[in-house]
Formats: C-alpha cells, sequence, structure tokens
C-alpha cells in the first residue's frame, strides 16, 4: 500500500499523520467526519471523536461550541445519544484546537481510531 499513499496499519499512519501539517490534519479530521457522517451517521462520528479526544459531554459542547458550532443545536437522538447537525461537524476541529493544549495530537487520535474507515472513503 506504500506506493499509493496509504498506509498498511496504524502504526505507519500514526508516523505518517505526525509528518503532516496542522492544516493538513485539521482538513483530513473534517473530511473524516464527513465522510464517516454520510457512512454511518453522526451518532457515531460523536461518539467516536469523544472517545479519541477524551471528551465527556459537557468538554464535547464547549468543545463544539468555541469552534463555531451553534449550543443550540447540540440535543439527542431517540435513544438518549449527544449529537450535532451534520454540516457543523466542522466546529470539532477548531474547537478542540482553542480548548486544549494537545488539540493536534487529539485529532491524530480520532483520525488513527478510525483507520479501517479510510478502505470507505
Amino acid at each position: 500500500m506504500g506506493a499509493t499513499g496509504l498506509s498498511s496499519d496504524t502504526t505507519e499512519y500514526r508516523a505518517r499523520l505526525a509528518e503532516q501539517t496542522d492544516p493538513q490534519i485539521d482538513s483530513w479530521a473534517a473530511e473524516m467526519m464527513r465522510d464517516v457522517a454520510i457512512r454511518r451517521g453522526v451518532v457515531r462520528v460523536v461518539e467516536d471523536f469523544r472517545e479519541a479526544a477524551r471528551l465527556g459531554e459537557l468538554e464535547f459542547e464547549r468543545v463544539f461550541a468555541s469552534g463555531g458550532g451553534s449550543p443550540a443545536t447540540i440535543g439527542r437522538d431517540a435513544q438518549g445519544r449527544l449529537m450535532v447537525p451534520a454540516v457543523s461537524l466542522w466546529a470539532l476541529v477548531p474547537g478542540i484546537r482553542s480548548q486544549v493544549d494537545d488539540g493536534r495530537q487529539r485529532l491524530i487520535e480520532y483520525l488513527v481510531a478510525n483507520f479501517h474507515e479510510l478502505v470507505y472513503v
């Protein structure tokens, strides 16, 4: 897979991500969120991001709002799971960078956690 630019495993992928610029990491994270939301739903993105970024619900809401997402649009689905509008997922990227010192690393963790999604996108 190396010739195509893809990584063969998460260790190699993490190493390649570490070599990228901040704007590239941000772009890939936002694109991953969009693509996973289309394929698996917004709730999956929210849950995956919260886990990878180590965010509780209140921290997630703060990250979302500080990145430009409207706090009034944060809600829950019929099962009570936290969700936001799909068109606002991008706000998590600038939001995590503004709220924690290791925002870049948390975005990388999100990308690595979704490594197997790359096959579908």
